[in-house]
């Protein structure tokens, strides 16, 4: 039986209890599709950089290097600054394994009722630049608490980093039925990196002369989505600029608890890491309610990843059945708690 073995990184909030209902799922899954996944937890939290000053322990990435995939939850506390968690968690990772391109699709499944009138027409996949750019940790602080502190965030784009996303985002764009990409920018106003991004894109276009191509500054993007969502198909766009439009399109195809991301290192290099985009949530954790459509969204994309093209549609299909009866957690206007939406997509399978 071919076995495929998965890091499960629950971190932070209802990480824990949403990457726990994926891995109830994929279980089921893979007794009917007669495949095996073998699941090894890591404590990584910031309950464990309370206790011991790190997220990672030493030699933690090495160990994880062995792995097929991973499987993440959340990272964030009211008890850790948030620049502290990032930095010593997801992004480590991300970083450490190349993880360069973030692939987050967002379409409105059946049964959801959307809060924008045309949501109906979106069908989007945003890559976003995984590694550099504005999350390049670049730049510093000095004379911290004095009258004349300075501090400096240096947004860094390389054109290897540049070129090879563009790249990942037209070879995504030509395996989708319109064959459209999108660039998203702010060169107007940043006439260096994006000033780059812009020619990069127009170089890497050439060699994809059955790719349609616009590009669209980043603010006007924002209108266009809520305005215009059926122009849009592949888009592609820097790290921070994708961030932002990514949890946009979560919103208007119905709730961030929605929304799946792969963590790809396309090359095979390393593991690639996925994780459902909502965050930790601590507002609603160990209520129960968590929407854990997002981690068998993500799950599903795993699935595809390794290999399993008709067991990661299986899935998609069970939670399409799902979404259609309307059995809904609170942030979808539902009374259903997080283990009614795991059983329905578990009966579904």
């Amino acid at each position: 039986m071919k076995t495929y073995r998965i890091a499960a990184i629950p971190g932070d909030g209802i990480g824990k209890e949403v990457i726990a209902a994926g891995i109830d799922v994929l279980k089921l899954l893979c007794e009917k599709e007669g495949f095996k996944l073998e699941f090894t937890a890591f404590d990584w939290s910031s309950e464990r950089y309370l206790e011991t000053g790190e997220y990672i322990p030493e030699g933690g990435l090495a160990q994880l290097k062995a792995f097929d995939a991973i499987f993440f939850g959340a990272v964030g506390s009211p008890r850790v600054p948030d620049h502290l968690s990032l930095w010593g968690l997801r992004l480590p990772i991300c970083q450490g394994f190349d993880q360069y391109a973030n692939v987050r699709p967002s379409r409105l499944l059946p049964g959801i009722e959307p809060k924008l009138k045309d949501a109906n027409e979106i069908d989007w996949v945003i890559v976003r630049e995984n590694t550099e750019g504005e999350y390049s940790g670049s730049g510093g602080r000095v004379h911290r608490g004095l009258p004349e502190e300075v501090a400096v965030e240096v947004s860094t784009f390389t054109r290897n980093g540049v070129a090879r996303i563009h790249r990942f985002a037209f070879e995504l764009a030509r395996t989708r039925p319109r064959k459209h990409l999108t660039l998203v920018t702010k060169s107007n106003a940043q006439r260096h990196g994006m000033v780059l991004w812009d020619e990069i894109f127009y170089e890497v276009a050439k060699q994809y002369p059955d790719v349609q191509t616009d590009r669209v500054l980043v603010d006007a993007m924002t209108t266009r989505m809520v305005l215009k969502p059926a122009s849009l198909d592949t888009i592609v766009a820097s790290n921070l600029h994708a961030d932002i439009l990514s949890d946009l399109a979560a919103a208007l195809s119905g709730s961030l608890g929605i929304a799946p991301t792969a963590n790809l290192n396309p090359e095979r290099s390393f593991p690639s890491m996925f994780e459902p985009i909502h965050g930790s949530a601590f507002d609603i954790t160990g209520k129960g309610i968590a929407n854990p459509i997002a981690a068998f969204w993500t799950a599903s994309m795993m699935l595809e990843h390794l290999g399993e093209a008709r067991a990661a549609a299986r899935l998609m299909r069970a939670i399409e059945r799902t979404t259609a009866e309307r059995v809904f957690t609170p942030d979808l206007g539902g009374v259903h708690d997080t283990r009614a939406v795991t059983n329905a997509v578990k009966r579904a399978l």
